[in-house]
């Protein structure tokens, strides 16, 4: 069987040219079009202060990411997410206020010409706080996602993705508004496909959680992997000792439903710990992102070691978060958590589509909402909704200040 698909294969490349493009799946955030919107409807209610409505952000983004800081005295919500070309951080006072306002600085700008590979297709930043100074952690690659024919065609199904690899830039102070990033080496994933790597802290050790393929030519599906590592960008595992924690079997992540391995999609984990009970999970995202199935899975750390799939306990019964097609909110994931400015509300930042049929330069909008927590430690989430909402606790007081 095996020789017989190699023989396919082999003869695939023949008839390939190099000189011609792959085309896997036309993708860029910077070109869909948008509806229109009032912007007195986007984000905090500014007559009242009192609510607030999504989107939070008009502007096409995917794969949001947001944290909270303080320098010379004063607390800061810090913003980032997917461009496309480039690293760009944004900081408000205000969670819910409407962020395409928000003040912005670029700190990573690579030259898409260079080939160097961070150079295109920069997805999914995150900024984290890790022992007093910032990194950011992304994954890029450096042909736009066409890879050579003969490359693409080792893969058992189309794989425009397949040189996407794992990025570091790190802050030199602790202000990570002012610090200047520098690039470090790439992150070690084995040579292998590596999108959406997150940063997962267990008992003082660091680990790295991201979306991977079983082999390097897997192209699907894709699961979540982890590896030890011995500082931010770092990774002291080898590829034997590598696992798979998650793979998308369920067929709530798959597309369409129920269909395996094409599409097939577990992605953009975060972790979140509940602050009481200490419990701590990775909340990724499922099925396949340019489509209104997008949503959140959940998996639960039950076990003592990260390493070892075994410690791990998947929420099986559907999507924690999903669609909301009453409310016209669709492709609901790549989430990350925050607190309120008094730090006594947790709320979820996400993504969501505006159409059940998008096009492939699909439009994306940035959502904030606040959860809770279920009697058993799991988080509680609320359905997808517009709003409004009331402002989250400790904000409009900063406005009277």
């Amino acid at each position: 069987m095996r020789g017989a698909l190699f023989a396919r294969l082999s003869a695939l490349v023949s008839s390939l040219s190099v000189s011609s493009i792959v085309t896997g799946q036309v993708f860029d955030p910077n070109k869909g079009s948008s509806p229109e919107w009032d912007p007195a409807k986007v984000g905090t209610n500014k007559t009242t202060n009192s609510t607030f409505s999504n989107p939070v952000m008009t502007l096409n983004v995917g794969d949001p990411f947001m944290t909270k800081y303080t320098a010379n005295g004063e607390d800061w919500y810090l913003f980032t997410y997917s461009t496309n070309t480039n690293i760009t951080l944004k900081r408000s006072k205000y969670l819910t206020d409407n962020w395409d306002d928000a003040e912005s600085r670029v700190v990573f700008n690579p030259d898409p010409e260079s080939g160097e590979p961070w150079s295109t297709s920069l997805w999914a930043p995150e900024i984290h706080n890790i022992s007093g100074s910032w990194y950011i952690i992304f994954t890029a690659t450096s042909d736009g996602d066409n890879p050579l024919p003969l490359l693409d065609a080792m893969c058992p199904i189309n794989c425009p993705a397949i040189n996407h690899r794992m990025f570091v830039l790190a802050g030199d102070n602790s202000d990570p508004w002012t610090a200047n990033f520098t690039l470090k080496p790439m992150l070690d994933t084995y040579d292998q496909f590596a999108i959406d790597g997150t940063y997962f802290h267990f008992e003082d050790q660091l680990y790295h959680i991201y979306s991977c393929w079983e082999h390097k030519y897997s192209s699907w599906p894709a699961n979540l992997c982890i590896t030890r590592m011995s500082d931010p960008w770092t990774v002291n595992s080898t590829l034997l000792e590598r696992r798979i924690i998650s793979v998308p079997n369920e067929p709530w992540e798959q597309v369409p439903y129920g269909r395996p391995i094409r599409l097939a999609t577990n992605e953009g984990p975060q972790q979140l710990t509940n602050p009481t009970t200490g419990q701590n999970f990775v909340i990724y995202s499922a099925a396949r992102v340019n489509t209104p199935f997008y949503c959140l899975g959940m998996l639960e750390l039950v076990g003592n070691d990260p390493m070892e799939y075994q410690s791990w306990r998947k929420h099986t019964h559907g999507c924690v978060f999903h669609q909301n097609t009453v409310a016209g909110v669709y492709g609901t994931g790549h989430a990350s958590f925050v607190t309120s400015p008094d730090d006594s509300e947790h709320y979820i930042v996400y993504h969501a589509q505006t159409t059940s049929n998008p096009t492939p330069d699909l439009y994306r909008t940035a959502r904030i909402q606040k959860f809770t927590w279920h009697d058993d430690g799991t988080p509680k989430f609320p359905l997808a909704e517009n709003g409004p909402f009331d402002t989250p606790a400790g904000q409009r007081a900063l406005t009277e200040s």
